[in-house]
């Protein structure tokens, strides 16, 4: 059997967007803060043109607003260009409203800027579930998307829906299908197996079996990371202990690792890996 493709995928964030650190940088600061989402994700675009890799950049509309050039040059390298939603909020706690109004202003100038239609979304921090937001992926269809990655199934502190089904499913009949973030089951439990800090901190090998595990029945997997990961020189923010290491934890050895990960395994389009799921 032929190894499967998997999916590689990116959040377009800056540095300071992050979950993490939004109770010590509030959004009116922003636009006072050193951006370099765009340096960043031009080494990310560097890197998967050196491998042949084509990947999707779910991106945040905020990001997209003021740097359409760096949305061009992602759509110009084959890439699939998808939504982050525009400003970076937790879905569950800015409701079916503000969300159908962050998912148009995001839709709307990513495919302005992109020249393409804008199929995939990725909620900011997986913010997105049964429990916490039932009705997402009904506005998601409604909104004229037609895939969802946004739901982890592991526990977690800060997200996770840890009963959620570990392949793609569609939570409500109406809505958009979901692609949830890959795990591995051990036991009774699902770790995570998608990339973001886990893959910083883990050793490499360990993060290298448990996606070969995935694969050895044909199940592709699925990889994120951000810009802001591969940028060891970006701004230490004065943020609790537990923070500061999730953020900072082996960002000097990220890009090789990706560099690695590249070579290792078969990599490609959300759109294109799941098209069978998404058309389902």
């Amino acid at each position: 059997m032929s190894r499967p493709t998997n999916a590689m995928s990116v959040d377009v964030e800056d540095w300071f967007q992050v979950q993490a650190f939004a109770s010590v940088i509030g959004r009116d600061a922003w636009e006072t803060l050193p951006r370099r989402v765009e340096a960043n994700t031009d080494r990310i675009l560097a890197l998967f043109a050196e491998a042949g890799v084509r990947a999707t950049f779910f991106t945040l509309g905020w990001v997209a607003e003021r740097h359409p050039g760096l949305i061009r040059r992602i759509v110009a390298g084959g890439h699939e260009l998808a939504s982050h939603g525009y400003g970076h909020e937790l879905v569950h706690a800015i409701g079916p409203d503000r969300f159908r109004a962050d998912l148009r202003r995001a839709k709307a100038v990513l495919e302005d800027a992109g020249g393409v239609a804008v199929i995939g979304y990725r909620a900011p921090t997986f913010s997105i579930g049964r429990r916490s937001a039932p009705w997402a992926h009904a506005v998601l269809a409604e909104e004229g998307h037609r895939y969802s990655s946004s739901v982890f199934p592991v526990k977690h502190d800060l997200y996770g829906e840890p009963d959620a089904p570990r392949g793609p499913h569609r939570p409500d009949p109406s809505g958009v299908v979901e692609l949830p973030m890959t795990t591995v089951r051990v036991g009774r439990r699902n770790l995570p197996c998608a990339g973001g800090g886990w893959f910083r901190l883990v050793p490499y090998a360990l993060f290298r079996a448990g996606l070969r595990r995935v694969n050895a029945d044909g199940t592709p997997g699925l990889f994120y990371f951000h810009p802001w990961e591969v940028d060891p020189e970006q701004p230490r923010v004065a943020a609790g202990r537990l923070a500061r290491f999730r953020h900072y934890v082996g960002l000097a050895a990220m890009e090789g690792r990706v560099a690695r990960l590249l070579r290792d395994f078969a990599w490609g389009r959300m759109d294109r890996v799941f098209a069978s799921a998404i058309a389902a």
